[in-house]
């Protein structure tokens, strides 16, 4: 395999399925608009300290173009109220709907049509302007130093974080609101517990793995990559996760409730990850190795900021088995390893551009990729001898 190649391909295919800057600064006024507005001094909120803060994609930097160009963007945020509540003082209803209240106010004042649509665990708002924005916020208040402390050593031994990376994550965990739980009007400790902060810091401490990229990184930021936002650092992690993504949205285009959701490939391709340093190779041995991450018992996919949360509940929910969710994944695992195998041998010109278009709705320009591979379009479109000797990493796949 050519990695160059390779590279070059795949650097084609993200510019084509990769948010411009000025998205990601959108939402960035988005959520600190939504910010301020809780902050005002009449605010019923104010003095609860709330803090909203990007989570899921936007978050991660993983966030793609929509697929269809009359899709919405997803925003999902936390709005986390740091003082005054506590689950003695507030039940869940109570909290969600002191937030929803401030939310309505605001859709009022800023002129959003749409009504607040109430969600099982957050409120929806639907901005209608040049950039679409779909936006879920999570009510929210921090979690309890008792729990932080169980969460802390459930990560330290199950998760196998490092002492330090444990506690600055579980400090960050919070208490949701979710409308389906039995004691969603009653005071009760047992809240639902959150933590897209936490999660965000252990993305993070995968992508650092890639210590010499992101030491090359700081060479050319304006910012440390302390304090740079997520999108800009652009690590190979980011970009193998992003390029899956949208292979998976291509294939589930027409059964989006059956396709795989985001957290569960994001957290198998962290864990897959082992700190390659271009695009390339971390697909490849993402591909190669993240089902192996799978449990054999449940919990199937911890969450692992919280290990006792299986992010794969939904394959063996009987709610959900219509939808044929364990199932599918493998099915869009193989089709993924087919479909990217034709890309990173970058050898078959034919079969880089058809697997582009069909596995990710990219339509690559035949004579960029022709030079790119060292091939002219008459060659390059003929059938090409694989030599035996030639040794495949794929061929397990096959």
């Amino acid at each position: 395999m050519q990695n160059g190649n390779a590279n070059d391909i795949l650097e084609k295919i993200l510019e084509e399925i990769d948010l411009p800057d000025s998205a990601y600064e959108k939402a960035k006024d988005r959520y600190q608009s939504l910010g301020q507005w809780l902050q005002r001094p009449e605010s019923s909120c104010a003095d609860h300290d709330p803090h909203v803060s990007p989570s899921g994609s936007f978050r991660l930097g993983l966030a793609n173009r929509p697929v269809d160009n009359n899709d919405a963007y997803d925003l999902d945020m936390a709005c986390n109220l740091n003082n005054g509540i506590t689950k003695a003082s507030h039940t869940q209803k109570e909290l969600k709907s002191l937030v929803g209240n401030e939310l309505e106010l605001y859709r009022n004042a800023k002129g959003i049509s749409k009504k607040l649509d109430e969600k099982r665990r957050c409120w929806t708002l639907e901005y209608g302007d040049k950039l679409n924005f779909h936006m879920d916020i999570l009510p929210c208040i921090p979690e309890s130093a008792t729990r932080q402390v169980h969460l802390r050593e459930a990560m330290r031994f199950v998760s196998k974080l490092d002492v330090n990376l444990a506690g600055d994550v579980a400090a960050l965990a919070v208490s949701i609101t979710d409308n389906t739980d039995a004691n969603y009007t009653v005071l009760t400790d047992e809240w639902r517990i959150s933590n897209p902060e936490g999660f965000a810091k252990w993305f993070e401490s995968r992508m650092k793995i890639a210590r010499e990229f992101i030491e090359s990184r700081q060479l050319i930021v304006e910012a440390s990559i302390e304090t740079l936002p997520f999108y800009r650092w652009k690590t190979p992690l980011q970009q193998a996760i992003q390029i899956l993504k949208q292979h998976r949205d291509i294939m589930f285009r027409k059964n989006p409730e059956s396709k795989p959701i985001s957290v569960i490939i994001t957290t198998l391709a962290s864990h897959a990850y082992q700190g390659e340093l271009d695009v390339a190779s971390a697909l490849q041995r993402i591909l190669d190795d993240m089902d192996s991450y799978i449990n054999e018992v449940r919990p199937l996919v911890p969450n692992p900021v919280n290990p006792a949360e299986d992010f794969a509940d939904k394959w063996y929910s009987a709610e959900h088995a219509k939808h044929n969710l364990q199932a599918n994944f493998f099915a869009w695992l193989r089709q993924a390893r087919a479909h990217f195998k034709n890309i990173l041998e970058a050898e078959d010109l034919v079969r880089i551009v058809e697997s582009a278009e069909s596995g990710l709705n990219v339509k690559l320009n035949e004579v960029e990729i022709a030079g790119l591979i060292g091939a002219g379009i008459v060659a390059a479109t003929q059938p090409q001898k694989v030599h035996a000797s030639s040794a495949k990493p794929w061929a397990k796949w096959k």
